[in-house]
């Protein structure tokens, strides 16, 4: 009987899926292109790329922060995926189409080029990159709010998240206002395109959409 030897196994898209591995300790998955795995030391907070910079206007403890195409995605402390849903209705933006989704447990992004890396153009980037050596679970939007690597602060025991909401102790970004901020930059985006000639609100033309 014959035996096939099997190829050997590619490099996980050599130098790319090597930084992310050995600079940041981040999982990977097979490419090209490699993809970061989320819900292990982070989730992601997607949203139009609009409305994303004019929150990056408002707050710079954002924490790392990419840019994919018209998609813009900051990650977010690992959990805060399922929370979403939740924290959308108690923000009373829940059933509103904002174009606000996370992306969490068994999911994964494209993995963006790090500073000062060449690559084709629409290639995902950092806008807000993470900084090697430093756990990036620490620089992250979480119910706490950010406590190293981007501010001091957080949502004491008990702490509601009104209190987070309304700047309470936290001088970190929450979670809680991060969300509550990107609901409203979604919301003016899709109002703005809704009014702008050919937008949604326009009789005959096409519904409203980012993508």
């Amino acid at each position: 009987m014959a035996f096939t030897v099997p190829a050997p196994r590619a490099p996980l898209d050599g130098p790319l899926a090597h930084w992310y591995e050995r600079e940041l300790g981040w999982a990977v998955s097979a490419g090209p292109p490699v993809h970061l795995l989320t819900g292990l030391r982070f989730d992601v907070l997607e949203l139009p790329a609009t409305a994303g910079f004019a929150l990056l206007e408002r707050y710079g403890n954002t924490g790392p922060v990419a840019l994919m195409g018209h998609r813009m995605r900051l990650l977010v402390a690992a959990g805060s995926a399922d929370e979403l849903p939740g924290l959308l209705d108690w923000l009373e933006w829940g059933g509103v189409g904002l174009d606000l989704t996370a992306i969490g447990t068994g999911g994964r992004i494209t993995a963006p080029l790090p500073p000062g890396w060449a690559g084709s153009r629409g290639a995902a980037v950092w806008l807000r990159p993470p900084e090697p050596g430093c756990e990036v679970e620490a620089c992250l939007p979480s119910f706490t709010g950010i406590t190293q690597c981007g501010g001091a602060g957080g949502r004491g025991a008990g702490e509601s998240p009104g209190n987070a909401l309304r700047g309470g102790r936290a001088t970190g970004l929450s979670l809680v206002r991060l969300v509550a901020a990107a609901a409203t930059e979604c919301h003016r985006a899709r109002l703005i395109h809704a009014k702008s000639p050919g937008g949604a609100g326009n009789a005959g033309t096409q519904p409203f959409c980012f993508s």
